[in-house]
């Protein structure tokens, strides 16, 4: 079977968004199975898609975009 075509995606996050993928990497590892933070990111892109898809909560929308205005704010700083 021939190996799937990923893409590329090059982002700038703060430190505490590197701890937090950091942090959320090493708590879903196992002495099996070590999870890296790209791994962490896919799943998290996946879960909200799901999420929004299922029209799961609407209050989940107001949330997400709550967030994403909090970390902009942050930014301009």
């Amino acid at each position: 079977m021939p190996k799937k075509e990923r893409k590329r995606l090059q982002v700038v996050i703060s430190d505490e968004q590197d701890a937090l993928l950091t942090r959320t990497a090493y708590e879903l590892s196992s002495p099996e199975r070590l999870i890296s933070k790209s791994e962490v990111v896919r799943l998290a892109i996946e879960k909200i898609a799901r999420e929004l898809g299922e029209g799961q909560q609407t209050g989940r929308l107001e949330d997400y975009r709550a967030i994403l205005d909090t970390a902009d704010t942050e930014d301009e700083h």
